[in-house]
């Protein structure tokens, strides 16, 4: 079976795997197709549609990019029943967007509508030739990481093959490399960037040495860097590189090969149709909207080039109740005891499939006149809807994997099925989030509208039932529920759930007991913060990695540097040994205080490495934008006099030296920085931070903390010494 396309010599290479290694077969007739429809659709036969279909025919058999033009049966979108368009073959992928833009601007703007014309390029390959690029055996794959700074540079002396370090020549380098891939013959090839590629065949070209990453000669440049935005984050993609018959994976632009791992990526091969290559940097939307295109074409649906979905006229009650988000109880701060966490069953996805919600049955045509969702007004089709026939072998399948992996042993067999399902729960994750994205192929915002008005009726009624249960709700977020007894003898929380999961027909699950959880407060306010909570499990050693968790705190804060984590983490400890003991609770901020001096003195004396104070920063635009001379700003300064470019979305790491000075002098790139070369009261302030979000639901802030340390300056010396044994 085919598991990489590649574009070469003006034909289509097909690899397929072999027992020792691939073969590869060309095709040289391969035309993409695209295709057009009148618009608005107009009925097959009227005189408008025919004239405009046979003017634009003529019109396009005289461009030199079309091979051949002709008239099929397709339907321009789930709303839409069967009509002519034309189907245009053209000569290759670079002529599909010229003949679209030509096409979009014939006539009067707005006459026509195009469709399967984005589509990238091995996707497109595989579905209009019927290819399901799924790999016939087990992939071998290479790993290559080469330092960011010896790219930038030209010099490289170090590369780290499938983990082996080797320092020296380039011919060193390009050796390591050469032996690899020959003992090896990886069927994937893994890279910390994708510069690496350019990198290795410079350095080759200019010692007149021969090389090959792929399993042909050369290499190809997909696509340049870019920088974008989504959800107000700005983002940063490097630029794209092929090489021959190898699948080239970009680790620092692959989502899933760092949320799963490669058999994950593989389970959405398969449902995607998306070959190894494209959904190792694809994003999760564009692997979802993959199967969608699958399924839509499965129904004769077209793939529309540009969004064209107006939002539906609403009356000013629907607005109001429409515009809305998830329902998020505010959180009881403090520090709670005997607390249970519940969780719905994959909530949105389960909407969407229970409801039957879909861009083309909700508000649908057919039945302007019913009101299936009350607190809208918006009728909901009775027929089957794409998107539950989409997204219901997914919820199945996961559920199916974590079952399995409750019941198995093997290690290895875990772990692919673990990544299996962390491949499938970001899919699943992300389909409510994408129909109200705008450039969505098939997104529809009544639908987004939909499932959050009937997720705050579930989140409610459920909260209702657990109270009248004899259970006070201390939190809420949209599909998860803590909760502790709040009657002598309250009704038990499997029956509860039970009779909530046959009220909604979404299965409450019960997602375990804490010993404790203490939900934060805003850190200028008294109220709750929504996310920010942290508790022990009930049942689990303390010293196990899984007894604790932990959201939004510091050590969860990706620009958190790794020792700062780490001493919060073990402050957290120490509060639960505290508990643990049967001490009253209003005396553990003096433990967590007493923990917190020993971190402290490590910190001043100067034990610390480096990296674990690192500062991981991701910059949100370029540096001649920033207005402030903030640290950020210093470190690109640094990394520009070194020759390192850092574009907006990409991330620098920096360890702050002096923050009383400014410029370049404040901060060391976490490369150049020595060991024991920090700023110790900037981060002693970092950790008394950290240390104040453990307190704050204590009623502890970063004052009380302050003042703690400092009644301790003038203590004898066995006292302290007396802490330290304690621990």
């Amino acid at each position: 079976m085919v598991y990489k396309i590649d574009y070469r010599d003006d034909c289509v290479w097909e690899w397929t795997l072999t027992d020792d290694g691939a073969t590869v077969e060309r095709n040289p007739e391969y035309t993409p197709t695209l295709y057009a429809t009148t618009a608005p659709p107009l009925p097959d036969g009227t005189p408008s549609q025919v004239g405009r279909l046979t003017r634009l025919t003529k019109r396009l058999r005289n461009l030199p990019h079309v091979e051949a033009v002709r008239t099929v049966s397709k339907r321009p979108g789930f709303r839409y029943p069967v009509q002519e368009a034309l189907a245009i073959d053209v000569c290759d992928l670079t002529a599909v967007e010229e003949v679209a833009w030509f096409v979009s601007r014939y006539d009067r703007p707005g006459r026509f509508r195009l469709f399967n014309v984005d589509l990238h390029r091995e996707f497109r390959y595989c579905l209009e030739e019927d290819i399901q690029p799924v790999a016939s055996r087990a992939l071998r794959t290479v790993e290559i990481a080469i330092p960011s700074e010896q790219m930038a540079s030209g010099d490289l002396q170090r590369v780290v093959v499938d983990g082996e370090a080797t320092t020296g020549t380039d011919w060193d380098i390009l050796d390591a490399v050469r032996d690899r891939l020959n003992e090896r013959d990886p069927d994937v090839l893994a890279v910390n960037t994708g510069d690496v590629v350019p990198a290795l065949f410079d350095v080759a070209t200019s010692h007149d040495v021969p090389l090959r990453l792929g399993r042909a000669p050369g290499y190809d440049q997909l696509a340049g860097k870019s920088t974008y935005q989504s959800y107000g984050r700005v983002g940063h993609s490097p630029a794209r590189y092929n090489v021959p018959g190898r699948v080239l994976i970009d680790t620092s632009n692959a989502f899933f090969w760092d949320e799963s791992n490669l058999d994950g990526i593989l389970d959405l091969v398969e449902r995607s149709g998306k070959p190894l290559q494209e959904v190792g940097w694809a994003s999760i939307g564009n692997v979802l909207t993959a199967i969608q295109i699958r399924e839509a074409l499965s129904r004769s649906v077209l793939v529309p080039w540009k969004a064209w979905r107006p939002e539906r006229f609403k009356t000013m009650r629907q607005l109001h109740a429409a515009d809305r988000g998830g329902t998020t109880l505010s959180p009881e701060v403090g520090l709670h005891r005997d607390v249970h966490e519940l969780d719905f069953a994959s909530l949105y996805p389960n909407i969407i499939c229970t409801r039957n919600l879909s861009p083309e049955t909700v508000r649908c045509d057919c039945h302007p006149d019913r009101r299936d969702l009350d607190s809208l007004d918006y009728a909901v089709c009775p027929d089957d809807g794409y998107l539950p026939d989409v997204l219901q072998p997914i919820i199945d399948d996961r559920a199916a994997i974590k079952r399995r992996i409750a019941e198995t042993d093997d290690p290895d067999e875990r772990a692919a099925l673990e990544g299996r399902s962390s491949a499938l729960k970001w899919i699943l994750v992300s389909c409510f989030g994408y129909q109200g994205f705008a450039n969505a192929k098939f997104g529809r915002i009544e639908v987004h509208e939909a499932i959050n008005a009937i997720a705050r009726d579930i989140l409610l009624s459920a909260k209702t039932t657990l109270e009248a249960g004899g259970w006070e709700v201390l939190h809420g977020i949209v599909d998860s529920l803590w909760v502790t007894p709040s009657a002598a003898d309250p009704t038990s929380l499997d029956e509860l759930a039970a009779a909530i999961t046959a009220d909604v027909g979404i299965e409450l699950e019960y997602e375990g007991a804490f010993d404790w959880v203490a939900f934060v407060p805003q850190r200028h306010a008294e109220a709750g913060a929504l996310t920010k909570y942290f508790g022990k499990r009930t049942g689990i050693d303390r010293t196990e990695e899984k007894a604790f968790k932990f959201r939004g705190i510091e050590c969860r804060q990706r620009s958190t540097p790794p020792f700062v984590a780490a001493v919060q983490r073990d402050l957290i400890r120490t509060l639960d040994k505290h508990l643990a003991a049967g001490k009253p609770a209003d005396e553990a901020p003096a433990a967590v205080c007493d923990g917190l001096r020993v971190h402290l003195s490590r910190l001043r004396r100067g034990d610390v490495p480096t990296d674990a104070l690192a500062i991981d920063q991701r910059m949100s635009k370029a540096r001649d934008e920033y207005h402030h001379e903030t640290r950020t700003v210093s470190a690109l300064a640094r990394a520009s006099d070194y020759g390192l470019p850092v574009s907006s979305g990409q991330s620098i790491r920096y360890v702050v030296v002096n923050d009383e000075r400014r410029g370049r002098e404040r901060v060391r790139l976490l490369e150049e920085c020595s060991s024991g070369e920090y700023d110790t009261e900037f981060y002693a302030d970092l950790v008394i931070r950290a240390t104040a979000s453990v307190l704050s639901p204590l009623g502890w802030r970063k004052e009380e903390v302050q003042g703690c340390l400092d009644s301790w300056k003038n203590r004898p010396l066995e006292s302290f010494r007396a802490g330290l044994e304690s621990r």
